[in-house]
């Protein structure tokens, strides 16, 4: 289901939850070409302040992208743009939550700004930002 901005709330919200994988971190490294050892090498980032492997924090912020995309608005809607603080990295096995909640409308412009956050399976806050979007005209 899609939204119109007029169907739209300020308040209104959906989430959506993936365990990231160890394989997810290697396909997207492999798409996007960021090989960074932090991520795809155990020995080098046992070297690194977070002593072992994250997952990248696009990959995350990926999950924004589904939400908005699939949910909220939903199909059709147009990402104008993102800003994102990345807070505590992500590591193989962490199940986090996307969630975007509509912050405010300009019907005029057709477009909503959207708060948005990913927490972890503890709750905490890795990666907070807000989206600009054109919804769909249903």
């Amino acid at each position: 289901m899609s939204y119109s901005v007029d169907q739209l709330q300020a308040g209104q919200t959906a989430s959506f939850s993936k365990t990231i994988t160890e394989h997810d971190v290697y396909t997207f490294a492999g798409v996007t070409g960021d090989l960074n050892p932090a991520h795809i090498n155990e020995p080098f980032a046992r070297q690194t302040q977070f002593h072992g492997r994250i997952a990248h924090g696009m990959l995350s912020a990926g999950l924004i992208s589904a939400v908005i995309g699939m949910h909220l608005p939903g199909p059709g809607t147009i990402y104008l743009g993102q800003e994102l603080s990345f807070r505590s990295p992500v590591r193989i096995g962490d199940t986090i939550t996307a969630t975007v909640t509509v912050r405010s409308l300009n019907p005029e412009r057709n477009r909503a700004e959207l708060d948005t956050v990913c927490t972890n399976q503890d709750g905490v806050q890795v990666v907070t930002g807000t989206a600009k979007v054109m919804p769909p005209k249903v």
